[in-house]
């Protein structure tokens, strides 16, 4: 198990490496004239000149980019082109605002899909039927869409949850759960469809197999099986499936995160990428591709638990 871990952490450092490395050099072929950003259109070119001196953008790419990571490497990522604030600090006070939501969403699509997959899996019928019809659904409505109903409805015509977020540093828990809701829902009816069919898909599988028919010829009930056998062996299944969910609900969540005006990492992720504030940028990528490793280790680590065969591989 420490050898399959190891791997996987070798891995994902290497991934993060490249992806810095990869967005810093795209990020300088955007077409954006960053320093004339940053001294104003009035600026004359003597200014934009020494702007962009002060900056290091002047220098070869490759200089840069090896500034850049050896900053990086030491922890210190720098501040911001335009803010002039510790580029550490304004991620980490984002940051959290943008996992309550999407670990809550997913938390809660766990749930729902797992528990309408069983029952469309062992009931079959309408439910199975209304799970098929969902799935197709969820992937033709985008959650901003969703997200500009339920304003609609919950926020402007009956005014139940604010419009935009009130969430600020040291808001109350009922702040939070008023902001959060409808962003939350909103993701959450988006991701469960297609979700609860890997989830039925998986146990249906399950249910085929031989095993199964051994179990029941032994007596045992098949709420037993369901829950202490066949639920088990579809897990690494749903662990994937959900881990990918994660994983667009952080890129997802940029998008309602600007329609309910949350201050969350990605709203800073798109102002800084429209400024060309590329320290800001360069943080957020750090903290979103870490938080995807650790996703996809925890869940390597629990197929490889639950399935020792993962291990091997």
């Amino acid at each position: 198990m420490l050898t399959f871990i190891a791997k996987r952490i070798v891995s994902g450092a290497l991934l993060l490496v490249v992806i810095c490395a990869l967005t810093y050099t795209l990020l300088f072929f955007s077409g954006q004239d960053i320093a004339r950003n940053l001294a104003g259109d009035q600026a004359t070119e003597a200014q934009v000149a020494q702007r962009a001196q002060e900056l290091g953008l002047d220098r070869p790419l490759l200089e840069r980019l090896v500034s850049w990571s050896t900053g990086a490497l030491s922890g210190d990522l720098g501040t911001s082109w335009f803010t002039a604030q510790p580029v550490a600090a304004t991620v980490a006070s984002r940051l959290p605002v943008t996992l309550v939501l999407v670990i809550v969403s997913i938390g809660l699509v766990a749930v729902v899909a797992a528990a309408i997959g069983v029952a469309a899996a062992v009931r079959g019928g309408w439910v199975d039927r209304l799970v098929q019809v969902g799935s197709v659904a969820g992937d033709i409505v985008p959650n901003f869409v969703l997200a500009l109903v339920l304003v609609i409805l919950f926020a402007i015509s009956w005014e139940i949850f604010p419009a935009v977020s009130t969430i600020t540093p040291g808001a109350p828990p009922n702040v939070w759960v008023a902001s959060l809701t409808l962003p939350v829902i909103a993701i959450v009816i988006s991701a469960v469809t297609g979700s609860t069919q890997q989830f039925r898909s998986a146990i249906l599988l399950q249910l085929e197999k031989e095993y199964v028919r051994t179990l029941r010829s032994r007596g045992i009930g098949e709420g037993e099986i369901l829950f202490a056998h066949v639920l088990k062996n579809a897990a690494p299944a749903g662990l994937t499936v959900l881990s990918l969910q994660f994983v667009g609900m952080l890129g997802g969540a940029v998008i309602v995160e600007r329609i309910f005006s949350i201050p969350g990492i990605g709203s800073t992720a798109i102002a800084a990428t429209t400024q060309g504030d590329i320290p800001v940028v360069m943080g957020v990528v750090i903290a979103t591709v870490t938080i995807v490793v650790v996703v996809n280790l925890l869940v390597d680590i629990a197929n490889g638990w639950l399935n020792p065969k993962v291990r091997v591989s």
